[in-house]
């Protein structure tokens, strides 16, 4: 690994406060950099997701205080029975306050073509010289993806795609103080958190089945047909939580690997690999739930993720920051999805995960 590289990983790693976006803005400079003066002839390239102008920020609506609406309502608002009035242990005295929800900016998924390559760090190339450990590439045919199939240990055929993915810790709330900078929200660094690139079951939709072994239960013509009905509740943007099997219209939420099976288009292949990871990561411990009663003290381990209390958005090869520009995981990208990839530079893409968020906000808060 080269030299600017290595400064890139290190900017990366941030932390609390201030120091935290001190590096940020570090790494916001050199991607710049890289992006600029980078060979030209590179198999990655990208852009740097700028927080101000690529984050639809009307994305945060419906912001709420003991259910007294503050602002214009949003695309979706599930209830989450989060009650008015809350009571929280913080220190020795138990302190109340009331209940305040709205929707955070908390991770972005990246979802590419080519192994160890970040469009959304100005299209770095961490193996250059393959100096990295072996990993799967793109394949979307029995002859152009034979060796990624081998990796797997299945075939594959004209329909099914693979890729891989990278997760980012962007808690954009935090590092720019847009709301307000308390315990509600997030309080960490952005962060390159997770590389599947390094995981030896992501490539391997039969190892896979260690995380989901419920995914047996749901390789029936029944639970595939159900998909269809959360395909509409989706499209109506209210997809159906009780079908947590499926991924509204992007198909089956399973194997959580990086194997598609039916590959209609990359906005929906990008979509179907954010909702994985939003389950992978949550069986993994590595993604917690933050809405209802059992949210409103702090984040909680939810092995099974309520998909209708997050977002996505998408920021990258194109951005989509007006308008309509956030919808329910699961939601159809046919209409809006219309000239969103190109050839080349448009073929990797990344997408925004806001997270619904319930909140005690105490004396302290106001």
């Amino acid at each position: 690994m080269s030299g600017r590289q290595v400064k890139s990983m290190r900017c990366v790693q941030g932390s609390k406060g201030l120091e935290g976006k001190f590096f940020f803005i570090i790494l916001w400079v050199l991607a710049a950099f890289f992006e600029a003066f980078g060979p030209a002839a590179a198999a990655c390239s990208g852009r740097i997701i700028n927080p101000v102008t690529d984050v639809c920020w009307s994305c945060l609506m419906p912001i709420k205080v003991a259910g007294a609406s503050l602002s214009a309502s949003g695309v979706s608002d599930p209830d989450t029975d989060a009650p008015a009035l809350c009571v929280c242990q913080k220190g020795p005295v138990p302190q109340a306050g009331l209940n305040m929800s709205f929707w955070e900016p908390v991770r972005t998924v990246e979802v590419v073509r080519e192994p160890y390559c970040f469009p959304s760090l100005g299209g770095l190339d961490m193996n250059p010289d393959n100096a990295m450990p072996r990993a799967a590439a793109h394949g979307r045919s029995a002859s152009r993806g034979k060796s990624a199939a081998v990796d797997s240990n299945e075939a594959i055929d004209s329909s099914s795609a693979f890729y891989q993915a990278h997760w980012y810790h962007t808690p954009w709330l935090f590092v720019l103080e847009v709301l307000l900078d308390t315990t509600c929200l997030e309080n960490a660094p952005y962060d390159l958190a997770y590389m599947t690139e390094l995981d030896p079951i992501w490539n391997d939709a039969l190892a896979a089945f260690i995380l989901a072994p419920e995914s047996a239960l749901f390789a029936n013509p029944v639970a595939v047909g159900a998909c269809m009905l959360d395909c509409t509740a989706a499209s109506l943007m209210n997809p159906r939580p009780e079908l947590f099997w499926c991924s509204g219209c992007q198909g089956s939420l399973y194997p959580l690997s990086g194997w598609v099976a039916a590959m209609t288009s990359p906005l929906q292949a990008w979509h179907l690999i954010a909702a994985r990871m939003t389950v992978k990561l949550a069986r993994e411990g590595l993604l917690w739930a933050a809405y209802g009663k059992a949210g409103q003290c702090g984040p909680y381990f939810e092995p099974i993720p309520r998909k209708d209390v997050w977002r996505g958005q998408l920021v990258h090869p194109s951005v989509t920051a007006s308008g309509t520009c956030c919808r329910p995981l699961g939601a159809p990208t046919a209409v809006w999805g219309a000239g969103k990839t190109f050839p080349v530079n448009g073929e990797d893409g990344a997408i925004l995960l806001w997270r619904k968020r319930d909140c005690c906000a105490s004396k302290n808060f106001f």
